[in-house]
């Protein structure tokens, strides 16, 4: 059964030019922080020590999220037995709340593409990812959450909606789900649903926590970019988020043109306006 996470409040996503304020002083608008974990996963590696322990000083004040891009779950690949041991070493050693990843395929053939590629919405392929995540989860020994991924194709042969697919999953692999706001209202558009309808579908009860964050509109499409802030139809879905789902561990990621801490921090306040209200 999925053990509910607890409501850590607003958090980000830590990225490298706010480390000196993070290892000063946390801010007073911060309860928790989300980091890469691929960024962090070598840490016996001499080249990321101040890295790890500056993670290690933060987490004495907050409590940690690990996010990874690189698990591949979705591909055809086996799972990669290096990276998981990897990644229950840094686990052990900064006790996380709790650890997350994305439902995509980032590479085949034992090469990473960087990017999280989309998957076919079908049985065969909700089996397959299933078992991967059961796998996962064993050998980590605790539940994860899946991220529903930006996507900028869609297959024919998908013979469900994305919402149908991530509540299957959930409840057959017993995981929780990372909701990413962005991610649904920039499918909406790019693949023409309501993104309402989505959110009222999805398993209220295997939400874990939320991203928010800013993409670019391309015209005809948009592209999940955090490189810029989150939009009004963004905010927009949020509220609609906590008025009718309630309220969970919610943060703002933020990965490039990454501004000075106190224009990020205008964003974080904004997150606690509207849990506020």
């Amino acid at each position: 059964m999925f053990k509910a996470c607890q409501d850590l409040g607003v958090g980000v996503g830590l990225r490298p030019p706010h480390y000196p304020i993070f290892r000063n002083k946390t801010p007073d608008s911060v309860s928790f922080i989300e980091v890469i974990s691929e960024n962090f996963m070598n840490w016996h590696n001499h080249k990321i020590t101040r890295p790890i322990q500056m993670l290690e000083q933060v987490r004495q004040d907050l409590p940690v999220i690990f996010h990874g891009v690189s698990m591949s779950i979705g591909s055809a690949d086996d799972l990669n037995q290096d990276y998981l041991r990897e990644l229950k070493n840094l686990i052990q050693k900064i006790q996380p709340a709790w650890i997350s990843d994305h439902l995509c395929w980032t590479g085949v053939d034992n090469k990473n593409l960087h990017d999280l590629l989309p998957l076919p919405l079908t049985q065969g392929v909700l089996k397959h990812v299933t078992d991967k995540v059961r796998r996962v989860q064993d050998y980590l020994g605790q539940q994860i959450l899946i991220e529903n991924p930006s996507t900028y194709i869609e297959f024919k042969a998908s013979d469900m909606t994305e919402w149908e697919f991530l509540k299957e999953l959930c409840e057959k692999a017993d995981c929780g789900l990372l909701l990413d706001v962005n991610n649904v209202y920039v499918n909406s558009v790019n693949h023409g649903f309501d993104p309402v309808e989505y959110l009222k579908s999805i398993p209220v009860s295997r939400i874990g926590q939320i991203h928010l964050a800013g993409h670019s509109n391309q015209g005809d499409y948009l592209i999940d970019t955090h490189d810029a802030p989150v939009c009004s139809e963004v905010w927009e879905l949020f509220e609609w988020t906590t008025k009718n789902l309630g309220f969970f561990s919610t943060m703002i990621e933020r990965d490039g043109n990454i501004p000075e801490w106190e224009v990020l921090e205008q964003e974080v306040l904004k997150i606690h306006s509207i849990r506020n209200n």
